[in-house]
């Protein structure tokens, strides 16, 4: 069972005052409501459930956990370069990066022991997650819940700026998807990436038509 200490080092690194920026990208979600693929919670909730399970929610929780199991240097850069070729779009790899990057610049100022055994100072989001959650020990599978929980928040949040979607619809959507982000954390545990798959085919189209968007507020 994770410590209290633990508890309220995760909250802070997936809190929405992390200095990552998340807030700043909708993962495609932004063409889809332009598209009217989402106008409704119930098209959020059901956009994000597919992300999260057939997307960039599964395959980030089977990055962090392969991260946290890595046994060397090498091969948390080999992981590394695996999640950057898993990209499926010029966007979505530019939200990993730069989410990564900044998430490794302030943990790594914060806790400066996070900062050995010579791994890259630039990493991808997951892996950077993963490296410093083995570098504290801290619980695997309440690391990837509550990231994959702060993945759809941050969805949420984008999905009420996008449509009209009200406080209380967006906090029941959020409490409707907490048991699936402990499922795949329960899931993706092992870190197997033979198991690395997606087929949230609309999602990753829909991050590919946002890079030519004529009217946007987000980054991808």
């Amino acid at each position: 069972m994770p410590t209290d200490a633990q508890l309220l080092t995760l909250a802070q690194w997936f809190s929405p005052g992390y200095p990552v920026g998340a807030f700043s990208y909708s993962h495609g979600l932004e063409w889809a409501v332009t598209s009217a693929a989402v106008s409704t919670a119930t098209d959020l909730q059901d956009w994000i459930a597919t992300v999260l399970r057939n997307g960039g929610g599964w395959s980030d929780a089977l990055f962090l956990a392969a991260t946290y199991h890595a046994p060397s240097p090498d091969a948390v850069a080999q992981i590394d370069a695996q999640c950057r070729a898993y990209a499926p779009s010029l966007e979505r790899l530019r939200e990993t990066d730069l989410q990564g990057a900044a998430f490794g610049q302030i943990t790594r100022s914060v806790w400066p022991e996070t900062d050995q055994n010579g791994i890259p100072a630039k990493l991808t989001y997951p892996v950077a997650v993963g490296f410093a959650a083995i570098c504290f020990s801290m619980p695997l599978q309440a690391t990837i819940a509550l990231y994959l929980q702060a993945f759809a928040a941050n969805l949420v949040a984008a999905g009420q700026r996008l449509a009209p979607i009200g406080q209380s619809a967006a906090q029941a959507t959020l409490h409707a998807l907490a048991p699936l982000c402990q499922e795949i954390a329960e899931q993706t545990r092992d870190g197997d990436l033979q198991r690395l798959s997606s087929t949230s085919f609309l999602a990753d189209i829909a991050a590919m038509k946002h890079e030519t968007q004529h009217s946007r507020i987000f980054r991808t």
